[in-house]
């Protein structure tokens, strides 16, 4: 991938450019991406992702999470539907790896995680014997 980057031929550009607003990367993510007729934000995300935007976040960029049934944010809309709207519910930070996380209708960030994670029943008794990992 690196050298194919590099030597001239690959036609590769970002699809948008960092200095776009939060906002309107998602947008263009939703519309280019996913074929969205646009974006609905829930009350309190466009202030979350100003806010986000004042602490230095404004050129990262974003990690959509929706189902994976679907280009939109509806598991019944199966496939690659079109003219959809998509509904943005809650934005997360994730300064470390320099991305946000936008959050698409009943989706979890950790596919596959339990509704209760097996480290719950783990204990360590008074000899240091790990219990409940198995």
């Amino acid at each position: 991938v690196w050298e194919i980057a590099n030597s001239g031929e690959a036609a590769f550009r970002p699809l948008y450019p960092d200095h776009l607003s939060l906002k309107d990367k998602i947008e263009t993510v939703a519309t280019k991406i996913y074929g969205a007729a646009g974006v609905d934000f829930q009350p309190g995300v466009t202030a979350e992702l100003e806010r986000l935007e004042s602490f230095g976040m404004a050129s990262a960029p974003v990690c959509i999470a929706k189902t994976q049934y679907s280009f939109s944010d509806d598991p019944k809309l199966l496939g690659r539907p079109r003219g959809f709207r998509i509904t943005v519910r809650e934005v997360t930070p994730s300064a470390g790896a320099g991305f946000v996380v936008v959050k698409t209708g009943s989706i979890m960030t950790m596919p596959g995680l339990a509704a209760k994670p097996a480290a719950l029943n783990m204990s360590i008794d008074a000899d240091g014997v790990i219990g409940g990992l198995m």
